[in-house]
């Protein structure tokens, strides 16, 4: 499916990716471990992964090669009367304290109109989710399936007991702070900023810049100059189909000085 180089690529981006806070966040607690990311990727992957379940995947073989660390079961359908009910995204041993693992991967930018915390103003660039979305779902939905009747088999044939287990999230984000402004940081981690955000009015200001629009797994790579770049008209024609249908762009610009710019071109 993947060029092995490409997934190698990925796979790296994926792991320069910082975690969205340390420790704690209004309950959630992040894993606690140092992952290795001078592993290879070498997990097989059989059919096309959208870019959440490929970060899963990352995640999985990052796990595979720390010491005392197994992994027990993923992606852990959880069915009532023949129904899914939801999913949990692993059950790990990590020094041979049973967890409870989920794992995410976001895109957000900060609107500084929302809500009166920091947390509440990141949201997804096509305004479809956001950061405070997400907590309440691993909080109250997410996190909970460990503890329903319908997981009592699953654990039972893993020979784990569910009052032993530890509930952590592997939560990680590319951030984008809006076109020349500073957003203040307190509960969450400034080295997750990636880039900026720009409107249509905004992109007049790169009009002697270069531009490529990546596909979505490459969403996971740092900037490079290695590829097809495109003058201004011809992207402008190419992203308006983009922004005409409600979608914002990750694009990556190259400035006249060669410089590389990552960022959302933002359709509200």
């Amino acid at each position: 499916m993947y060029h092995s180089e490409h997934i190698e690529n990925l796979y790296k981006g994926f792991c320069a990716t910082e975690t969205l806070w340390k420790d704690h966040l209004n309950g959630l607690k992040q894993l606690d471990v140092i992952m290795k990311s001078e592993s290879l990727f070498s997990k097989v992957l059989l059919k096309k992964r959208r870019l959440g379940q490929l970060a899963e995947q990352f995640v999985f073989n990052q796990l595979e090669h720390l010491e005392q660390c197994e992994v027990l079961a993923e992606n852990i359908q959880i069915q009532k009367d023949k129904q899914t009910i939801g999913e949990l995204d692993a059950l790990i041993t990590l020094e041979s304290k049973p967890i409870h693992l989920e794992i995410v991967y976001k895109f957000y930018v900060y609107d500084e109109t929302l809500g009166a915390s920091e947390i509440e103003r990141w949201i997804g660039p096509n305004r479809k989710d956001s950061l405070i979305e997400k907590i309440a779902k691993l909080k109250n939905k997410q996190l909970p399936l460990l503890y329903s009747p319908e997981c009592t088999t699953v654990l039972k044939d893993l020979n784990l007991n569910v009052n032993t287990i530890q509930q952590r999230v592997l939560f990680k984000a590319q951030l984008f702070i809006p076109y020349q402004k500073s957003v203040n940081f307190s509960q969450l981690n400034e080295e997750c900023v990636c880039g900026f955000y720009i409107n249509q009015e905004e992109l007049n200001h790169f009009e002697n810049s270069k531009f490529y629009i990546p596909k979505k797994l490459d969403w996971f790579l740092e900037v490079n100059d290695s590829v097809d770049w495109q003058s201004f008209v011809t992207f402008k024609t190419e992203v308006d189909e983009f922004l005409n249908q409600s979608q914002s762009p990750l694009i990556w610009i190259k400035q006249p000085d060669d410089s590389l710019l990552k960022c959302f071109l933002v359709w509200w």
